[in-house]
C-alpha cells in the first residue's frame, strides 16, 4: 500500500484533525485517510441527471395549475 508523507500542515488544522480523530476514535492516519475518501469518492454532481429528475417532476405535476394571486396567498398564508 502506498505511503503518503504531508508536511506544512497548519497547526490549526493539524489541531482539528487530532480533535476528530479524537472525536470518531480513530487514529489521526485513519482521520486524514476518511476526509480524503470522502473528498475523492464524493457523489459528482451530473448536470444531465439533475435536468432529467427536473423534466420529470414538472411532467408528473404539470396538470397542477396555480395563478400568481394562489401563489401569493399561499406564500404570505400563516405569516404575520
Amino acid at each position: 500500500m502506498p505511503t503518503l508523507t504531508l508536511k506544512n500542515i497548519p497547526d490549526d488544522l493539524y489541531t482539528q484533525l487530532k480533535e476528530y480523530a479524537r472525536i470518531n476514535r480513530r487514529s489521526i492516519n485513519s482521520e486524514i485517510i476518511v476526509c480524503i475518501e470522502k473528498t475523492v469518492r464524493s457523489n459528482r454532481i451530473v448536470p444531465e441527471t439533475i435536468l432529467t429528475k427536473a423534466r420529470n417532476l414538472r411532467e408528473s405535476t404539470s396538470q397542477y395549475t396555480i395563478t400568481d394571486e394562489e401563489f401569493d396567498q399561499a406564500k404570505t398564508a400563516g405569516r404575520p
